[in-house]
């Protein structure tokens, strides 16, 4: 997700979509460990995603 669409989101939507976000990384990294998955970056991707989420929330608190 780029931060240009992170950034259209209310901050309800952003509180639920870092919820779905983390349960998915935290299947991943599951599924990663019992077997390897084909694409590891996804991992990646998915943290780089969560990071941006927190960001733009945390960014929205210090000019409330």
């Amino acid at each position: 997700m780029k931060q240009q669409v992170v950034a259209e989101l209310s901050t309800p939507e952003l509180k639920e979509r870092l919820i779905e976000e983390q349960l998915q990384l935290g299947k991943l990294t599951m599924n990663h460990a019992v077997s390897p998955i084909e694409n590891p970056n996804k991992i990646t991707a998915q943290r780089k995603t969560i990071a941006r989420i927190k960001t733009e929330i945390r960014k929205r608190e210090l000019t409330a």
